[in-house]
């Protein structure tokens, strides 16, 4: 796959048109298109731009051997999703999140142990928020907040 076709695949994953990616990025209009069409690899600084906005490397935009591999498609959806639901800001803020904690967690400074207790925390904090969430839909449509099952 060439350099362009990887800018318009990742680009049409995430569901942005050439606009939304100019605005994302300070690039033009007419820049990406050229970038798309493969007749040239733009500098050092709109690359990283590019790579950041598409949520893909710079090897990846590069190296016409590499690949996306299932996780970064899943990943690329799940933003996709956020977007759809809660906008373009949502999806920035979620593409951090994951970006922050892939980088905590790659970092050598916590052992296996203690990133076991913070995947667990993140669960916790799953749970309670999801229960929370169900507790005030039941109290805006009027529901009994007793569950009878328990």
């Amino acid at each position: 796959m060439t350099f362009g076709q990887k800018i318009l695949r990742a680009r049409t994953t995430l569901n942005i048109t050439q606009t939304e990616l100019a605005q994302l990025t300070g690039i033009s209009e007419r820049s990406l298109y050229t970038y798309e069409q493969g007749n040239i690899i733009p500098r050092k600084g709109n690359l990283e731009k590019l790579a950041k906005a598409l949520h893909v490397s710079v090897t990846y935009l590069l190296d016409d051997a590499e690949e996306d591999t299932q996780k970064d498609m899943e990943k690329k959806d799940f933003i996709h999703k956020i977007k759809d639901t809660q906008g373009n800001k949502g999806a920035h803020e979620a593409q951090e999140i994951l970006d922050h904690v892939s980088t905590f967690l790659a970092g050598g400074d916590l052992d296996d142990d203690a990133k076991e207790v913070f995947i667990q925390s993140l669960m916790e904090v799953y749970i309670d928020s999801k229960q929370e969430a169900a507790r005030r839909r039941k109290k805006k449509t009027g529901q009994s907040l007793i569950d009878p099952t328990e």
